[in-house]
């Protein structure tokens, strides 16, 4: 057995050298910048407890907005302008600054016999048959604490942290609101607060778990439609969900944010949704918006040795 570093010795069986080494080499810049698989020992943790995160099953969801208010009241988040949207009961529009978890309600006419089969039918409106039916899709939206998260690669301050719980949380007495995450962030939960000028975002109530507690948003949830725990139990959890909707012929279930392999490595806090994400207004294939990153810093240095080279030739070749 070899005795060199896997990172910086050896070359893989039947590959040149040189491409070996450089694969490694962009392979170590990817796990720097990005992180690996397990967020809070690519963040220095080498030892940490399992990671923890939120499974959102929007199928039992019922819109009541414990979750918003439980949110609001724990974190002492300020009201977000109780507007009437005209999206349904939907009051708070999305996620930001001043809203922490955001209950989408999604109205959609179908008919009875349809393949999203409705959950309310409504008799009696003008022009609906007597077929017709009423179907309204509710989710409780959250940060989704990315295990690659870009509001973390991009803050110069190191306002923005992974806990050892793999949680992304931003602390405000460092953040000089620069705004830099805002544009980073793929689904958009990032906001600065008005007056304020400073991120805010969902913490996944670090204080509570970190002692023990539920989050606020799961511990005030009357269906079990927020489940907190350990991240690889509630991915197992939502797999037999999942099953156990299909065999009951909801067909349209799937999950959403689950898969390490996706363009985040996979999300903290994950959902099971009835329908397209883009229905709930989530992204279908989201990008963590720093994966370039590696290629363009070995590009850079590329150049820079090249320019280097350049200036030694011509500064030689004039001493002769």
């Amino acid at each position: 057995m070899s005795d060199e570093h896997p990172l910086i010795g050896g070359s893989a069986p039947g590959a040149p050298a040189a491409s070996a080494d450089e694969g490694r080499a962009e392979g170590a810049l990817t796990n720097l910048l990005l992180g690996s698989g397990e967020p809070a020992a690519s963040a220095g943790y080498a030892q940490h407890p399992p990671r923890m995160g939120f499974f959102t099953d929007t199928s039992v969801c019922i819109g009541c907005k414990a979750c918003e208010v439980a949110c609001k009241e724990w974190n002492q988040v300020p009201e977000d302008g109780l507007n009437w949207t005209g999206h349904s009961h939907d009051n708070t529009g999305g996620l930001g600054a001043d809203t922490w978890r955001h209950v989408a309600f999604i109205e959609q006419r179908v008919p009875v016999d349809a393949a999203h089969p409705p959950n309310f039918v409504r008799g009696g409106d003008e022009g609906a048959g007597a077929e017709d039916g009423f179907r309204w899709l509710m989710s409780s939206d959250v940060c989704k604490h990315c295990t690659h998260a870009a509001c973390l690669d991009v803050c110069p301050t190191g306002a923005i942290f992974r806990t050892e719980l793999g949680t992304v949380v931003v602390q405000q007495d460092v953040c000089n609101g620069c705004g830099y995450c805002v544009p980073a962030c793929p689904y958009g939960v990032l906001g600065k607060r008005e007056g304020d000028g400073r991120i805010f975002k969902c913490t996944l109530c670090y204080d509570r778990i970190s002692v023990g507690e539920q989050p606020a948003c799961a511990k005030a949830c009357p269906t079990d439609s927020i489940q907190f725990g350990e991240l690889h139990e509630l991915r197992e959890r939502a797999a037999g969900r999942v099953q156990a909707l299909h065999a009951a012929g909801v067909v349209q279930a799937r999950l959403y944010g689950h898969d390490p392999g996706d363009g985040v490595g996979g999300d903290g806090a994950f959902f099971l949704l009835l329908d397209e994400p883009e229905v709930y207004g989530l992204p279908p294939d989201p990008q963590v918006t720093t994966r370039d990153l590696p290629t363009m810093w070995r590009n850079v240095a590329f150049a820079a040795s090249a320019l280097l080279a350049g200036a030694a030739a011509a500064f030689a070749g004039a001493r002769r």
